[in-house]
């Protein structure tokens, strides 16, 4: 008997996601020995190396077996929570990426919540002001930020603010050998980050204006504004406790995937920016080939998407009645 109800749609939603998942180890594993290039050349650059030593280090990683066996030992690692060892660093690719993580949390993080405060707030604006001037202007601009590439905007900010102006740093996360400590160390960080996170606030921010703009015109349409300007309440008392409210629903959603696809897109702009997290350690390990940190690093981007919609499914399935559980409105 088929289950029904708010379980029976967990658990499709779940399975669902652990066979999505089971599919990303299985490409994971594949896509990366398909870029050309031999990892342990790229290790050992020094023609001294013999022969001898190449077979050795091959053996100690377990490059001389067949793919088969390399993906069967790989699944059983990875069942034990060994993502590998880098052949860059020597050391667990878990832990390689447990030291990057807190510098892209800090960057995305921060831009991310400046990105939804300012494009929830013109975004309703648009809405509110729908086929004005204002709207026009907020409309153009949210568009033309939302269209360009993060690295595109990432180049365009540095060769205005960092080279041509010489206002903000060029890269990295702080000044070396500055020997700073407490809050002048955190103010030249916040310094250094100041370029990355307003790149990521322009990148973001347009999605926030345009999604939050339809979902504020869609709610003036309802019933219940119109319910509302018939008793004479006053428009800002519309705007701010019945249109704003329900517009932000779609902006709440989106946001907790968006932290999820935000730290996986942020290579491009840790790249451009020499920002040492999680995005520059992925461009780092490809040039350098280092297949197990690119693949523990995709990993953890592609389970954290893969959760955060499941998370967001889940939350909708359970409070929505319009959704169909089981077959049942």
């Amino acid at each position: 008997m088929a289950l029904k109800g708010f379980a029976g749609f967990a658990i499709r939603k779940v399975g669902a996601a652990c066979i999505t998942v089971f599919a990303i180890v299985c490409a994971n594993f594949v896509i990366f020995r398909l870029v050309p290039g031999d990892p342990l050349r790229m290790m050992f650059k020094d023609p001294r190396v013999s022969a001898e030593q190449m077979q050795l280090v091959r053996e100690r990683f377990g490059l001389d077996k067949p793919l088969g066996e390399q993906f069967l030992h790989y699944l059983r690692e990875l069942a034990h929570g060994n993502l590998g060892i880098s052949f860059w660093q020597k050391r667990p690719a878990l832990d390689v990426i447990a030291d990057r993580v807190p510098q892209t949390l800090l960057l995305i993080v921060t831009a991310l919540i400046i990105a939804v405060i300012l494009g929830t707030i013109l975004g309703a604006i648009a809405g509110w002001k729908m086929g004005t001037r204002t709207d026009s202007v907020i409309l153009t601009i949210a568009l033309s930020l939302y269209s360009i590439p993060a690295f595109c905007m990432g180049i365009i900010l540095m060769l205005i603010f960092a080279f041509q102006l010489s206002i903000f740093p060029l890269g990295g996360i702080s000044t070396a050998a500055s020997g700073f400590t407490g809050f002048e160390y955190w103010k030249d960080v916040a310094w250094h980050m100041f370029l990355p996170a307003l790149c990521v606030v322009f990148w973001y921010g347009g999605e926030y204006v345009l999604l939050t703009r339809s979902a504020m015109v869609d709610a003036l349409g309802q019933d219940y504004i119109i319910t509302a300007r018939a008793k004479g309440l006053k428009e800002s008392a519309i705007l701010k406790n019945h249109a704003l409210r329900n517009a932000l629903l779609p902006v709440v959603t989106i946001t907790g995937v968006n932290l999820a696809f935000a730290v996986a897109g942020i290579i491009e702009v840790e790249t451009v920016f020499s920002w040492p997290g999680i995005g520059r350690l992925v461009y780092d390990a490809v040039m350098k080939r280092d297949y197990p940190v690119l693949q523990a690093t995709f990993l953890v981007f592609a389970v954290a998407i893969v959760l955060a919609n499941l998370v967001v499914d889940l939350i909708y399935g359970y409070i929505d009645p319009r959704i169909k559980v089981g077959g049942e409105e």
